[in-house]
């Protein structure tokens, strides 16, 4: 992460911590080769971690694939695995695609891996980026943004376990009511994106905001307004707290730190810095990865990781 600087010595962070499964590049390796996702998702458990994610991409082309891009479990069936591990830790999509789903089929979803671990579930959500993936799905890659608005919508609805109608823009849902209902009322939701209309969703309509945050690399891939250095990141934030104006529940600002795929997690210090900085200009969550390729070396690096910047 060349946009943050280190040098301190090693402490807590106050942050919350949330560990994204290890992501594999291209079709050579097998994702699962990071560890059983149960085992991994306990092993996070044990040593502190605050939650445990998974991302989405049901439907990626090959060239995607080859150049960069990640292979992924479906995070619904996944996060459930991992609820039967756990007892603790919060299971997070970082993200779902909204558009992907009929907003019904994506409430019963999140209802039911909520209700499963006994209201752990966080539902993070995007309009996503990949048009080929769109088209592999059969869904609008115009109307994402309106299509997560309308998930929104719904959401609510069918989590209340009143019955409710809901004209959509390709269903029409006639006094429907869906039981039971999830643990949490509501689920919390998280937004990811840095265009305005995703920062607005997310300071008025969920209950966290998820920005991108990162290198050139990452804004050529996502099409998505550039948030690049500290300075960018805190004037992002300063932008939603504002935009949630008199809203009275706290709001949570996940930020993906990536670092260890270039300094180590015992680097003295340059850890500790970074994830401080982020903390003092309004980041509530991490979302960390690393580029680890069996589970012992996961294990390894959540037990490092935890006993250096986690408080017991």
């Amino acid at each position: 992460m060349p946009y943050l600087q280190g040098g301190a010595e090693v402490g807590v962070c106050g942050v919350k911590h949330i560990f994204v499964y290890p992501e594999i590049e291209g079709t050579v390796s097998d994702l699962l080769d990071a560890g059983p996702v149960g085992h991994v998702a306990s092993a996070a458990e044990e040593c502190g971690w605050d939650g445990f994610a998974m991302t989405e991409h049901p439907a990626p082309s090959l060239n995607w694939l080859t150049n960069g891009g990640h292979q992924t479990l479906d995070p619904f069936v996944a996060l459930g695995h991992a609820a039967a591990f756990t007892s603790r830790i919060r299971l997070i999509t970082y993200l779902a695609v909204a558009a992907y789903r009929n907003p019904l089929l994506l409430a019963k979803a999140a209802a039911t891996l909520d209700r499963l671990s006994e209201g752990r579930f966080v539902l993070g959500l995007g309009v996503g980026y990949q048009k080929g993936e769109f088209f592999a799905l059969g869904a609008s890659y115009e109307e994402r943004g309106a299509l997560l608005d309308e998930a929104l919508a719904v959401l609510p609805l069918h989590w209340s376990g009143e019955p409710f109608s809901f004209q959509g823009r390709r269903f029409n849902a006639r006094e429907t009511i869906a039981l039971p209902r999830p643990t949490q009322s509501p689920i919390p939701i998280w937004i990811g994106g840095n265009a305005r209309a995703s920062i607005e969703r997310a300071a008025s309509r969920a209950q966290g905001w998820m920005p991108l945050f990162g290198g050139s690399d990452l804004f050529r891939t996502t099409k998505s307004p550039s948030i690049g250095t500290i300075a960018e990141l805190a004037s992002a934030i300063i932008q939603f707290r504002d935009l949630a104006g008199g809203r009275d529940e706290p709001l949570s600002v996940v930020v993906a730190y990536n670092a260890f795929e270039n300094v180590p997690v015992d680097e003295p210090g340059y850890h500790a810095d970074n994830l401080q900085a982020l903390e003092e200009v309004g980041v509530t969550h991490v979302a960390v990865t690393a580029p680890l390729t069996d589970f012992s070396e996961t294990r390894e690096f959540l037990e490092s990781y935890g006993s250096r910047y986690i408080a017991s």
